[in-house]
């Protein structure tokens, strides 16, 4: 169907702004937002845009990688000595871009992966932030939802003088409006997609959803469970026969997907992995931290160690180790490979003082992996 004058002039405004409000486009436009939404309404049914989200229909031409899930504010204090529990200790702070999600998608932008971020955020100054260097960082963030009512998550993490993680606090509410429905309105961004990675920010029966979106678009999932109480929310899935192709816990996580504890021992990691993969998960990659790490995949399992770092900020590594597996599994190279690259971004981010780090390009990737 063709477009009106107007519903063309809107389009434009949308793809010229694609993060302004209706407010902002009815000024512009010269008209209400009642208004506003009437032309929208034409344009979802006429295909111009997906949904109500303004979303414009992606090019895919070339492959790209999906990553659903939490997107937040960082708040990181340090202390300047030995932490001294109960009492003020003397530090510095640092506000940045941060949530698993977000993270994995910037790191795989900086290593020239197409990546689209598929969030949640609030009308909020910290909102507009976010989304504003998570662009500028090379990732698509038009479909992150921008929601009426939500508060931005923040994750406000305190760190010892030497980097290590003492306590982190994540108000990740807004992750809860990324419902099933919410990601029905951009399932069409799913199509052409190589990979799609989730984290369990993601409500449960959101998960559910996206497994079979995924699935019938053809792409591969990747879970990341984030934090042991969240992990338990594809157990669900799992049990209705919705498996991703991938799960990345750390050991505790990985108790938690199978309802039990696991002890941090070879022979039971590759046990637990085994039964995973019993349920459908081709390719377990156990985080062990500084032990490294153990990948399950059909031919077996792989212990791999940690590379040495001069760790200046812990902050961030699992994320963009899981962003380096991706990248080369997107390049053709095997899991084990792959798994490698992973181990050297991860030590070239806990040598930064960035959850992302800066330095990460693919040259450095390949310089700092090949030292293993």
């Amino acid at each position: 169907m063709p477009l009106t004058e107007r519903e063309q002039h809107l389009l434009a405004l949308i793809r010229d702004t694609p993060l302004a409000t209706p407010e902002e486009l009815a000024r512009r436009l010269g008209t209400s937002r009642a208004a506003v939404n009437v032309h929208v309404s034409a344009l979802v049914r006429k295909g111009a845009l997906l949904g109500r989200g303004y979303l414009l229909p992606l090019d895919t031409a070339a492959p790209r990688i999906v990553v659903v899930g939490g997107a937040n504010m960082d708040v990181k204090a340090r202390t300047l000595g030995p932490a001294l529990p109960g009492t003020s200790n003397p530090g510095v702070s640092v506000q940045s871009p941060g949530g698993v999600a977000r993270n994995v998608a910037e790191n795989l932008a900086r290593l020239g992966v197409a990546a689209t971020l598929i969030s949640v955020v609030g009308r909020d100054p910290l909102g507009e932030r976010l989304l504003r260097e998570t662009e500028a960082a090379g990732v698509d963030v038009r479909p992150v939802l921008r929601a009426p009512g939500v508060t931005t998550g923040t994750y406000t993490a305190v760190l010892d003088d030497r980097g290590e993680l003492l306590v982190a606090v994540a108000a990740m509410e807004a992750a809860e409006a990324l419902t099933p429905a919410t990601l029905h309105e951009r399932r069409s961004v799913l199509r052409g997609a190589a990979w799609v990675v989730v984290d369990g920010n993601v409500p449960g029966n959101t998960l559910a959803h996206l497994l079979t979106l995924a699935a019938e678009a053809g792409a591969r999932v990747v879970f990341e469970p984030v934090s042991v109480p969240k992990a338990g929310r594809l157990r669900a899935a799992l049990a209705a026969g919705l498996s991703p192709y991938a799960v990345t816990p750390n050991v505790a996580e990985l108790g938690a997907l199978l309802g039990r504890k696991v002890p941090d021992e070879p022979g039971a990691l590759r046990s637990a992995a085994a039964e995973l993969q019993a349920l459908g998960v081709e390719l377990v990659w156990v985080r062990r931290g500084p032990h490294g790490s153990l990948l399950s995949i059909p031919g077996g399992a792989h212990d791999l160690p940690a590379l040495s770092a001069a760790v200046r900020d812990v902050t961030g590594a699992g994320d963009a180790m899981l962003a380096a597996f991706l990248a080369a599994l997107a390049s053709g190279l095997p899991p084990l490979e792959a798994a490698r690259w992973g181990h050297a971004a991860a030590a070239l981010t806990v040598e930064s003082e960035f959850a992302v780090s800066p330095d990460l390009t693919l040259a450095a990737l390949r310089e700092r992996a090949s030292r293993s």
